[in-house]
């Protein structure tokens, strides 16, 4: 196999497109350069940390997947920038404490993806593709004493997100139900205990028995090939559409939420829903 600092994909790294990508990033590195001086720099960058800036790397990316969501191309260089001058920031606060710097991270990225795509940078064909992905991550999470089939997965990550990772982490050594109709089987059990736990009330019981409802629900989008979050995103965007139509429609007559009494708004839900439905049909 080619070592990776050998393996260079020319076509991608040549040409007026790749010069004009490169001389961007510099001018991006030398503005935070500039921000972070310490004599005439900016005082908010100056005083930054790697804690400080975690919570706006989330939200770059979270704006990110919105605009993706929208399908506003317009929007989207924008939003990526941002998270990318993430990545220039946690470059510089790495820099200065003497950790790595942007040539360490796109240095070590650059050697995993070639790791772990040998039938495209090595000698071997397409079929070991999946096999060495899963191979190389093993590798790495080995190299970090990092044991156990669950182990590496970020435990910051959205809780629907996480529980479809450790589903599937699990999944790959043979803990999984064969078919999504088991799934289904397994969450009306859940929803029993829930219910089952409503004439307590007791607040901690149904914590636990509610997350075992989400954990299963997340189990069965990934069972049937869907991303949980992709699928929350797209229903929390159609309640707020329907909602925000039902509340209009009822403003338009004059009166406001607080003073309809809930058949009304109910009633108002529906001709929302039939409405989106005609126009599908139409």
């Amino acid at each position: 196999m080619h070592d990776p600092a050998d393996t260079v994909p020319t076509n991608a790294t040549t040409g007026p497109a790749a010069s004009a990508a490169a001389a961007q990033l510099i001018r991006l590195l030398g503005i935070m350069t500039a921000l972070r001086d310490p004599q005439a720099g900016c005082p908010w960058d100056q005083a930054q940390t790697f804690d400080s800036i975690a919570p706006y790397t989330i939200e770059e990316a979270y704006e990110v997947a919105d605009a993706i969501a929208r399908r506003d191309w317009a929007a989207l260089p924008d939003e990526l920038g941002d998270l990318l001058f993430q990545v220039v920031y946690y470059a510089s606060l790495g820099e200065a404490d003497g950790l790595f710097d942007f040539a360490t991270i796109a240095r070590l990225v650059a050697d995993k993806m070639v790791r772990r795509h040998p039938h495209v940078f090595g000698d071997a064909g397409p079929e070991s593709r999946d096999a060495a992905w899963e191979d190389g991550k093993a590798a790495e999470r080995r190299s970090r004493a990092e044991h156990g089939t669950l182990a590496g997965i970020p435990a910051d990550l959205p809780a629907l997100l996480r529980a479809a990772k450790l589903c599937s982490r699990a999944a790959r050594v043979g803990f999984d139900w064969p078919t999504p109709a088991q799934v289904l089987d397994k969450l009306d059990e859940e929803l029993t205990e829930l219910r089952a736990e409503l004439a307590v009330a007791d607040p901690t019981r149904l914590q636990d028995e509610v997350g075992d409802v989400l954990f299963t629900m997340a189990n069965l989008a990934r069972s049937l090939g869907l991303n949980p979050e992709t699928c929350l995103r797209h229903a929390n965007a159609k309640f707020q559409r329907r909602f925000e139509a039902m509340e209009q429609a009822i403003e338009a007559t004059g009166h406001g939420l607080a003073e309809t009494s809930l058949s009304k708004m109910e009633t108002g839900w529906r001709a929302v829903k039939r409405d989106e439905r005609a126009a599908r049909s139409a």
